[in-house]
């Protein structure tokens, strides 16, 4: 089985993707399942396309594939029908491209609940902060999109007065740079309190107020990484998203496994939990249940 992904950082999101299929490769073991990793460059579209084609040269039995743009993506999974090789969505749902099955959040009801929570501590605030991760003008993923839509919505419905800023902070960056960009946002806007983002880049934020001992302001945002989880701890953080990352890597492998192996059918679309954590109960999230 081959997993196309994008390169990373550790401590990312990805990295517990990855480290979940590794793992289904070790439980599967007695029975020679093989599991190769193809990273390209994200927001590259000619480096999905190389690592694609890398991929289909290699005669995969199956393929996990975190897709790019939807027309790139087709390129690729036009030719896996062609030649009958089963592959599963992660992250990003495409349902045009009639994938075996999908691991990911539902993103418009994702966002749609982190408005909701995120206004149970900012009900009486007339201005908030919606922090972006920006590339070329646009988000980074359509995920983040699809997050936004529900967001908005939410707030379009239940909070119309108040005010959503964007604050765009470029994906290529140094901490120095980060540091620049919210000193002079903050210290312009004296009356926010409350900044969400969709990405799991929250500590971004986290570390800043932190370092600057802002303490009346808070940042939510997605995914358990040992640096959003640390400000969650310190307080810098108000709530975190969590989406199994790790489960969702390892049930993506595991699919494969079932549909071509054991010839069982499988779930064509899998939602995972959706879940609030505090730095009460972040100690006691398993990132690794199955």
């Amino acid at each position: 089985f081959y997993i196309t992904m994008p390169e990373h950082d550790s401590e990312a999101y990805w990295e517990e993707i990855e480290e979940g299929t590794l793992k289904a490769m070790e439980t599967m073991r007695d029975f020679n399942i093989d599991v190769k990793i193809l990273y390209y460059e994200r927001f590259n579209d000619n480096s999905f396309i190389t690592v694609s084609q890398s991929c289909i040269d290699s005669n995969p039995d199956g393929v996990v594939i975190v897709p790019s743009t939807l027309e790139i993506t087709r390129q690729f999974t036009d030719v896996m029908h062609e030649r009958q090789i089963p592959f599963v969505m992660l992250d990003s749902y495409m349902p045009d491209l009639k994938p075996l099955s999908f691991y990911g959040q539902d993103s418009f009801v994702s966002g749609y609940f982190a408005a909701r929570m995120l206004m149970l501590i900012a009900s009486n605030e007339k201005e908030i902060v919606l922090m972006k991760r920006i590339m070329n003008g646009n988000v980074t993923s359509k995920q983040q999109a699809n997050r936004e839509v529900g967001f908005r919505h939410y707030m379009h419905d239940h909070f119309p007065e108040v005010n959503i800023i964007d604050l765009d902070m470029p994906i290529e960056g140094s901490r120095k740079k980060y540091d620049h960009i919210l000193e002079e946002f903050f210290n312009s806007h004296p009356h926010i309190h409350h900044c969400i983002t969709l990405s799991s880049k929250a500590h971004i934020v986290g570390e800043f107020l932190l370092r600057t001992n802002r303490r009346d302001i808070q940042i939510m945002g997605y995914d358990v990484v040992a640096k959003n989880a640390e400000c969650l701890r310190q307080g810098s953080i108000s709530f975190l998203i969590a989406q199994h990352a790790y489960q969702q890597g390892f049930c993506c492998i595991d699919t494969l496994f079932k549909a071509i192996v054991l010839k069982k059918v499988v779930n064509p679309v899998n939602y995972m939990p959706i879940e609030l954590l505090s730095k009460e109960n972040i100690d006691f999230y398993r990132r690794t249940q199955l």
